[in-house]
């Protein structure tokens, strides 16, 4: 299976064709990646790695409801689901929603795939699944909750710790005085609960799927979130955790590397993204194996959907959605047999 470099050959010999290149090779990929698998294929791609961290929608939100509904729409539900996840986290309450859509859809049968990162609202979604794969490369993050970009657990330490230094020094007040006026009222209220949500939603998925099956799927549960949404424990909120970390705080995990052909399939669809990114306006795709995809574009940051550059839906789907024609027809003649990386 082609590597990163041939992967980028490729498209630019279909660009010289005058195809929709990005679109053509990366759908190629999940094609044969659902062949191989005989699940379904859903992709959630952001390009956070490639534009300013202050490019609207990079992030998990709710825009991404419409997009995984479209996503899911014609898929056999009873097939289960493979989520191919690159995502710098994003917003709780989204994160929420999309889990309960999905598990409805997919009777909880979902595995996550994470070809380099999952991190924060990515390593919620992780948690839901009943296993996640991960390769030597692979990273989930700490789940603990950011308020304006602050770390909630965070903020109510600094607040402990002002407290203990007054106790001990009353003449430090007036400079925690400066520190602690920059909260807004109910500010730590709003910290306390945002960690009492995530820690609850994560334990809950953690017990009722990928660690039902444990003889005390409660202890397990606690045991991962336990480190995972421990500030004090990973440090930083970027903090990246790597593949036997996660094996060793208790999460399923498939590795990656024990399945060449699976291994070379997941990381040529990671490479089509990435060049996907680099190569058009494109800031988030969500997509399936039938070529159904949602693209959200930088040139419009504040439209969901509209006059994307690249065409993102096959006539076959959902009709509310640019269509373009379905690229198997410019694929069916095309070898897609997988060698070694």
């Amino acid at each position: 299976m082609p590597a990163w470099g041939t992967v980028l050959s490729e498209i630019g010999l279909r660009q010289q064709g005058g195809q929709q290149a990005v679109d053509l090779v990366r759908r190629k990929y999940l094609k044969a990646l659902h062949k191989h698998t005989g699940r379904n294929i859903i992709a959630y791609y952001s390009g956070w790695l490639f534009r300013p961290p202050s490019t609207p929608n990079l992030s998990v939100g709710d825009e991404d409801m419409n997009a995984f509904m479209a996503a899911v729409h014609l898929l056999k539900r009873d097939k289960g689901l493979d989520l191919i996840l690159h995502t710098p986290g994003g917003d709780i309450a989204a994160t929420e929603a999309l889990v309960k859509y999905l598990w409805v859809m997919f009777d909880k049968d979902i595995r996550v795939i994470v070809p380099q990162l999952a991190m924060s609202a990515g390593t919620m979604i992780a948690c839901a699944s009943r296993s996640i794969i991960m390769g030597k490369q692979s990273s989930l993050g700490p789940i603990d909750p950011q308020i304006g970009g602050v770390p909630a657990q965070g903020v109510l330490d600094e607040f402990q710790m002002a407290v203990k230094s007054i106790q001990l020094n009353p003449a430090s007040a007036p400079l925690w005085q400066q520190i602690v006026s920059r909260y807004h009222p109910s500010f730590l209220l709003e910290c306390t609960q945002a960690i009492e949500w995530s820690r609850k939603m994560v334990h809950s998925w953690l017990s009722e799927n990928m660690l039902a099956s444990e003889i005390d799927p409660v202890a397990a549960a606690n045991s991962v979130v336990g480190y995972l949404a421990d500030h004090s424990a990973t440090a930083a909120h970027a903090r990246h955790i790597p593949m036997n970390k996660c094996e060793t705080i208790g999460l399923k995990i498939e590795k990656l590397e024990d399945n060449k052909k699976l291994q070379d399939l997941v990381l040529t669809v990671h490479h089509a993204y990435m060049h996907t990114f680099s190569l058009s306006p494109a800031v988030k795709i969500t997509e399936n194996h039938l070529g159904t995809a949602t693209v959200l574009m930088g040139s419009m940051p504040h439209v969901f959907g509209q006059m994307p550059v690249q065409p993102f839906i096959p006539t076959n789907s959902v009709p509310t959605q640019l269509t373009t024609p379905d690229p198997a027809e410019s694929l069916k003649n095309e070898d897609s047999s997988v060698s070694g990386r």
